[in-house]
């Protein structure tokens, strides 16, 4: 048994607070204080209203709030990479305010903040044996590679930006203004993304709508950039582990389904509250 503790997943939009004991969450805040949103100097308070709010406790803290917009820098940790790495490298505020470093590679140059906690705590949570791979799918697509308890690869990719770029910015516009959902149109770019060429498929989409062909412009756009995303990663029988919910994650679950590929879906709230509990119990020796 261990003390209770507040852990925070505080990204650049959003943050998730969950007070933690012997494992357990016994109480939530989830809102959108990320850490654009509070300007310099103003994570103290937010950190002393949490603690009104969900107790008197100390403050374990990953994603953004490590980052050079955030509370105070938590450098990188190299690939590969435990938890007990992660706990060696904390960056105390003070004695009960501790940031959890990222995760870095060198070759090719990569970085993550805040996901390397869920893979690990997935790993704490569901051991695997031998390597595994993870998918975060995110406005930048995680691509995680494990061996044991240790990330030792990790891959991203701008597939959400690039979405959300095309969608207000693009020639485009227009014709992606709808929800992005799976169905005939989302599967059919899936299958044209996987093929490469995603200029000319995204080209395609004003086409149509020139030659009076109806197509449901953001959910083809969706497919075909979710689509190239996914046949880079996946291939013969290597099950893909999808670390994510919401309508996103479903997106990519329906984009491996189309093209064949093994995949499992884990609970990522479950794998934050694992690998947030580990590193408090390596914490207090246990």
């Amino acid at each position: 048994m261990s003390a209770p503790f507040i852990a925070v997943d505080w990204g650049t939009s959003r943050r998730r607070a969950l007070r933690i004991a012997n494992g357990r969450v016994t109480a939530r805040r989830v809102d959108d204080c990320g850490v654009r949103t509070i300007g310099s100097g103003g994570f103290p308070a937010e950190a002393a209203a949490l603690r009104a709010e969900l107790g008197d406790l100390p403050l374990l803290m990953a994603g953004m709030v490590g980052s050079t917009i955030g509370w105070a820098l938590a450098p990188y940790v190299a690939a590969p990479a435990s938890l007990a790495d992660l706990h060696a490298a904390l960056h105390r505020i003070d004695a009960a305010t501790l940031i959890v470093p990222g995760v870095s590679q060198p070759d090719p140059a990569d970085v993550m903040r805040g996901e390397e906690l869920l893979v690990l705590g997935a790993l704490a949570a569901w051991p695997l044996a031998g390597e595994a791979r993870f998918c975060q799918p995110g406005t930048h697509c995680k691509w995680v590679t494990t061996h044991g308890d240790r990330i030792t690869g990790l891959a991203s990719a701008m597939t959400g930006e690039l979405f959300a770029l095309l969608r207000d910015h693009s020639l485009l516009a227009a014709e992606l203004a709808g929800a992005a959902g799976d169905g005939a149109a989302f599967r059919d770019g899936v299958r044209r993304g996987a093929e490469g060429g995603i200029g000319a498929a995204l080209f395609s989409i004003r086409s149509r709508r020139l030659l009076g062909q109806p197509v449901d412009g953001a959910a083809f756009a969706s497919g075909v950039l979710i689509g190239e995303d996914v046949a880079r990663h996946v291939g013969g029988a290597e099950e893909i582990l999808l670390l994510s919910q919401g309508p996103l994650a479903d997106l990519y679950a329906a984009a491996f389904e189309t093209l064949g590929a093994r995949h499992r879906a884990l609970d990522s709230e479950a794998a934050l509250v694992a690998g947030m509990t580990r590193l408090w119990e390596i914490e207090h020796g246990q």
